[in-house]
């Protein structure tokens, strides 16, 4: 009995070597392990042999059970992972080939678009791309800015305050004394962000982005401003606009100024067809942003000595990139860029 042991033993293991797959293997475990099979029947007539062979043979016939159950797992094991990658070779997607139906190649935000856009054209002038915090100190936001106590978008109806001195900044410009704290002069830096203030219509949004502008240098002047954003309109606006400057008031530049851009829609106010052009209201010219020379007391916030007043100049400026987006592209209601309308979005590639 114990050579017809040996003889299954190597028979099995052999057979199962040679199992190409799952189901040959099972038919095995049948044959050789099964409740017919011929071992599980030799040790179920271990009790009929002499006392001297019983041990004998009842230990080696379970050792070559052990042995069989043993190699059919690894070779289960083995060939599962074999039809596993058999299947995701023969299943796979070619993930290169067009969907079906075919679907719209996405595209950026036309705010994100007339962003990226002012970005480069201020990077070609030289200036350096800077980012703030949204959730900005009272100091930092309206203090350092000279604004004054009583200013009123120091309100809470004009401003969100998340506590009595943090609120939602309300423009880009308190980066103008960060940055300034950050580096020493020369400094040239554009700000772009996301601001908040209390405001909802046709033409003004809670949220909105700006890109506010610095440059502290030496001899720094009004005519240095100008001409950047005389660069800066005909890049964006076509190379036959001109820039016009008008004073006006800001807590944090002197001398301020509001500056317009020549109307890119018309001929000095008017259509073709005589009649009053709706984009500048006949004037000829479109107010696109604010500006003014950095008021000496903003870099007494900065509490460095490279930035005395006596020894170094700036100027700053402020628009609105959706005030961009809508001039240039002319869009008739600013809530249309928060409205995810595909109709909208689309026109825009």
């Amino acid at each position: 009995m114990l050579d017809r042991i040996e003889e299954i033993h190597d028979e099995g293991l052999a057979a199962v070597q040679a199992a190409g797959s799952t189901e040959e293997l099972e038919e095995l475990r049948v044959r050789l392990l099964g409740r017919k099979a011929e071992l599980p029947n030799l040790l179920r007539g271990v009790g009929e042999l002499p006392p001297e062979q019983r041990g004998q043979v009842g230990k080696r016939a379970n050792e070559v059970r052990k042995a069989l159950e043993s190699r059919m797992a690894e070779a289960r094991e083995r060939l599962d992972t074999a039809e596993l990658d058999s299947r995701l070779i023969a299943d796979r997607v070619d993930i290169t080939l067009p969907g079906d139906p075919l679907q719209p190649v996405g595209r950026l935000h036309l705010i994100t678009q007339t962003l990226r856009e002012l970005e480069d054209v201020f990077l070609g002038l030289g200036f350096t791309v800077m980012e703030g915090p949204e959730v900005e100190t009272v100091q930092y936001n309206f203090d350092a800015l000279n604004h004054e106590p009583t200013h009123p978008a120091r309100g809470r109806t004009d401003t969100f305050y998340t506590s009595d001195d943090t609120v939602l900044r309300t423009h880009t410009s308190p980066m103008q004394v960060r940055a300034m704290q950050a580096h020493p002069p020369p400094l040239y830096v554009v700000i772009p962000g996301r601001v908040y203030r209390r405001d909802n219509d046709a033409t003004h949004t809670p949220q909105f982005h700006q890109v506010e502008g610095l440059a502290v240098d030496e001899d720094i002047t009004l005519a240095d401003l100008k001409g950047t954003l005389l660069e800066f309109s005909r890049a964006i606006f076509g190379d036959e606009r001109d820039v016009r400057l008008r004073g006006h008031f800001f807590p944090f530049t002197e001398p301020s100024v509001e500056v317009d851009v020549s109307c890119f829609n018309c001929n000095d106010g008017w259509m073709p067809d005589g009649s009053r052009c709706p984009l500048c209201k006949g004037e000829g010219w479109i107010e696109i942003l604010g500006a003014g020379e950095v008021d000496p007391n903003v870099y007494s916030y900065v509490d460095d000595e490279r930035y005395d007043p006596e020894k170094v100049q700036g100027f700053a400026w402020g628009m609105g990139i959706e005030r961009i987006a809508f001039l240039k592209h002319g869009v008739a209601d600013l809530r249309l860029f928060y409205e995810n309308d595909l109709r909208f979005l689309e026109q825009f590639g």
